[in-house]
């Protein structure tokens, strides 16, 4: 265990380590629950080789969802440059209404407007830089920081061709053809279902944020990438939002972003889906 970590949990009267359970379900960290002799258990999240300010920005991340979300969202106990110590949710099966509490939690963050796009700091989306600089322009920001920051990286890495990287630049240069003015919302910014943790009551928290000031259609586009959510979810948001509704029809759009970040990440098995939603815009 990293020594940072444990001289927290020492100084904070946790002592020694009773058992260290490892949990699935993370591609990035390695996550594992601590329990202690006194029945206390708290989430490690750790990663040998994390870039040194990534949980840092995570930490910072998961503050701004505690406090500006009516979702649960997991109390940061300490950080370190390779872990994070997070409280224990628990683990649970949804309730009922496990669906419908996320849309509506996530609704009422969203129709929260910011000052600017961009965030306190620049973080991570998985292990890739994600640049938040302050920007008055969402089109610009999106164009710059979301599209082509990746773009150079994936080209520079032999991932795209030269015909990708055209295809790129236009679509980045003409989001205003297909995308609505939206002001800054708070968003989670990485919102999948392996991000979402059913707590030990039955209820959703929000877990793992790639957090900033974006466009709220970005997030419900993520939110249909790898199989999606129940559809209670987005009847939920519905209700709660005045969404402009055919945000649907936009999201191979946003999601070029989650596209290229992948393709990143995981390698050239993302090429084909990045492309076919770039062919919709070219």
């Amino acid at each position: 265990m990293d020594s940072q970590i444990q001289a927290w949990l020492q100084a904070n009267g946790y002592g020694e380590c009773a058992e260290s359970q490892p949990l699935a379900g993370g591609s990035i960290n390695q996550t594992c629950r601590l329990r202690f002799a006194d029945g206390a258990s708290l989430i490690l999240k750790s990663h040998t080789h994390a870039p040194k300010d990534m949980f840092a920005s995570e930490r910072t991340g998961l503050e701004a969802l505690r406090q500006d979300t009516g979702l649960r969202v997991p109390k940061v106990q300490t950080h370190s440059a390779s872990a994070i110590l997070l409280e224990d949710l628990g683990q649970g099966d949804p309730g009922t209404e496990y669906w419908r509490q996320l849309g509506t939690g996530l609704a009422l963050m969203h129709n929260k407007p910011q000052e600017y796009f961009g965030f306190h700091c620049d973080n991570y989306c998985g292990t890739t830089p994600q640049k938040n600089p302050r920007t008055e322009d969402g089109f610009d920001f999106f164009a710059r920081f979301r599209i082509l920051e990746l773009a150079h990286s994936a080209e520079s890495r032999g991932l795209l061709e030269p015909a990708d990287m055209d295809a790129l630049y236009y679509i980045a240069e003409n989001l205003r053809q297909w995308i609505p003015a939206q002001p800054p919302v708070l968003i989670h910014g990485d919102l999948w279902s392996g991000n979402i943790h059913c707590c030990a009551d039955g209820v959703p928290a929000l877990i793992d944020p790639a957090a900033y000031f974006g466009w709220r259609e970005a997030e419900l586009a993520m939110a249909t990438l790898f199989g999606g959510f129940d559809t209670g979810f987005y009847e939920a948001y519905a209700e709660a939002s005045d969404m402009e509704t055919d945000w649907r029809e936009r999201c191979d759009l946003y999601n070029i972003y989650h596209l290229l970040n992948h393709l990143l990440l995981f390698g050239v098995s993302y090429l084909g889906s990045l492309r076919q939603s770039m062919r919709r815009y070219t």
